[in-house]
């Protein structure tokens, strides 16, 4: 049975509306005032086989730090529900990625803690239209919605496009395969301390 979620986020500054199934096919449809921002989302949706919806009106006169981070956070609070009580997930998961000059890893644990460590190597404010350094608010977001850890770092790398583009494509690979399903776990728990 496919694992899903819906996930209906309004505030002040943002008005999200987000539909995420993970046993997916790569499809997506996602709008978020942000093109470069979009991309990435696209292509961690397709790398990770996921199915994902996302329509963001946000406040971006103002800024896109809210847009940016409130999708990180919905995103992580769609996986964090969808993953139900985590009974026979992998629960953890990392991927090193090559991106033609650029190497990317990115690591996952659905440990119920959240915690993001963030190294993206960019050292312009602006990748397409992107600010970049939100990039890590995006990743901390996600972390706080999904109770998770999540260290992305890009190793090393020439293209400032390639050195997020590498983040968002080994995260959706660490988080494709922490949040499977695995036979011999079957119903366990992932973890001593009988809670995730």
């Amino acid at each position: 049975m496919a694992r899903k979620a819906k996930i209906i986020r309004n505030t002040n500054e943002t008005k999200i509306n987000l539909s995420l199934t993970i046993e997916g096919k790569g499809q997506y449809k996602i709008s978020t005032g942000i093109r470069f921002f979009d991309h990435m989302l696209e292509l961690f949706t397709r790398h990770g086989a996921f199915d994902l919806s996302l329509a963001c009106q946000g406040d971006l006169d103002v800024d896109q730090h809210h847009t940016v981070e409130d999708i990180g956070i919905a995103l992580g609070e769609a996986f964090e529900k969808a993953l139900g009580d985590k009974r026979g997930i992998l629960r953890a998961g990392y991927f090193l990625m090559p991106m033609d000059e650029t190497l990317g890893m990115a690591a996952v644990d659905f440990s119920g803690r959240a915690q993001a460590v963030v190294n993206t190597k960019v050292r312009v404010r602006v990748v397409g239209d992107l600010q970049s350094e939100l990039v890590a608010d995006f990743f901390d977001g996600f972390a706080r919605g999904a109770r998770a850890n999540v260290h992305v770092k890009t190793i090393y790398g020439r293209s400032n496009h390639h050195k997020i583009e590498v983040l968002f494509k080994a995260f959706a690979r660490a988080v494709r395969f922490a949040s499977a399903k695995d036979k011999q776990l079957a119903s366990m728990l992932p973890s001593t301390k009988g809670l995730l």
